[in-house]
């Protein structure tokens, strides 16, 4: 009797701790607890007026309504306003798509918009990610820190838009050559790769398309080496329709 109470008690502490650790997954999925490093404190960046009048344009936009794409990132999005205006104008305008991209923001900054009006109410088929280029510079965040960002503004978008299917694009390649911080950013958009999982949250690295064969990136593409040129973002665009369309749900 003594051991068929000692083998019960062990399937029931067993069944305990499986349910214990089931739970902690699904309440911190990404792993992102106890973590506090700036990359995933959300900010209120508010540099300037031209930062608050683009929120405040996006919230506009958002209340309005009728919203099925978001793309959501720093500078290299914002540019979808300019030098990628009629990109935008072909593949996405018709899409009811949001630029929710911010010159210079971080993941931090992204962060505090999701939490701030810029995703309330809506319920998009499909936001696109690229963020993280600006907290790698010099010695701001690690990889991991950049790579927990993104995991953070992922796991943001997953809470208030559980049915939207979420694409994070790997960091676009900056300067011209291979360099300390291009291995920052890959080495971050390796680790946000893992938490792929083929139903809400996809990753795709299309950097390959912007490189010369011995890792050169040509200024007839991104004459800064960072931000693209109207070439860019057709580059940018093409690469991603594929995928664009199959998770939108078009034929």
């Amino acid at each position: 009797m003594k051991r068929t109470l000692t083998g019960v008690s062990t399937i029931l502490f067993t069944l305990f701790c499986l349910s214990g650790c089931h739970t902690a997954q699904k309440t911190d999925p990404y792993g992102l607890a106890g973590k506090t490093h700036s990359a995933v404190t959300p900010v209120d960046r508010n540099s300037g007026q031209w930062w608050v009048d683009r929120h405040q344009k996006v919230l506009s936009e958002v209340a309005a309504g009728n919203v099925d794409l978001i793309y959501i990132g720093d500078s290299i999005t914002h540019g979808f306003d300019k030098a990628g205006k009629a990109v935008w104008e072909q593949y996405y305008a018709p899409r009811h798509a949001v630029n929710m991209g911010f010159s210079g923001d971080r993941t931090q900054h992204v962060l505090w918009r999701l939490q701030n009006g810029e995703i309330d109410g809506i319920h998009p088929k499909l936001a696109i990610l690229m963020i993280g280029t600006n907290n790698s510079n010099k010695d701001d965040n690690t990889a991991e820190e950049i790579a927990d960002g993104i995991k953070a503004i992922v796991e943001q978008l997953r809470t208030k838009l559980p049915q939207t299917k979420i694409l994070v694009l790997a960091i676009f390649p900056r300067g011209e050559k291979p360099s300390p911080q291009r291995e920052k950013n890959a080495a971050a958009s390796e680790l946000v790769s893992k938490i792929a999982d083929g139903k809400k949250v996809f990753y795709l690295d299309i950097n390959d398309k912007f490189l010369l064969p011995d890792g050169t990136l040509p200024r007839e593409i991104m004459p800064d080496f960072l931000h693209p040129n109207a070439k860019g973002y057709e580059i940018w665009a093409e690469a991603i329709e594929p995928t664009v369309k199959k998770l939108m749900g078009e034929k």
